[in-house]
């Protein structure tokens, strides 16, 4: 199986940056997509995004696009979502996901998620 830990969230003021870290381990997935989600109080979950195995294709919710980069080191079997001019609204707990398809991943239906970590961004 896979395990994902993510790191890197905290509390941040509005306009500043953040990266976010996922470190997987196992040896189940030995290719796979992996990608981030979101979710704020009382909010649904929201896809902010995700990257394929070669790093060759990138999606990114019309949210952030501009301001996150999704990157991802299989060297270190770590993705990285690095956060850039940051909103209030941002605000949510991040969850790192994997799957072996990235459209799966994209559509929320992915196999293995995180434990989150919380983003905090003040007015």
């Amino acid at each position: 199986q896979v395990q994902l830990v993510e790191s890197g969230g905290g509390l941040v003021q509005a306009g500043g940056s953040l990266r976010l870290s996922c470190a997987a381990s196992g040896r189940t997935f030995s290719r796979y997509a992996m990608g981030w989600f979101r979710q704020a109080p009382g909010k649904e979950r929201e896809f902010v995004a995700a990257i394929s195995w070669s790093g060759d294709s990138t999606d990114y919710a019309d949210s952030v696009k501009g301001r996150f980069t999704i990157s991802r080191d299989n060297a270190k079997n770590t993705v990285y979502l690095q956060m850039s001019s940051l909103k209030p609204e941002d605000t949510a707990v991040y969850y790192c996901c994997a799957d072996r398809s990235l459209p799966q991943v994209v559509a929320g239906r992915y196999d293995y998620w995180g434990q989150g970590t919380q983003v905090t961004v003040s007015s």
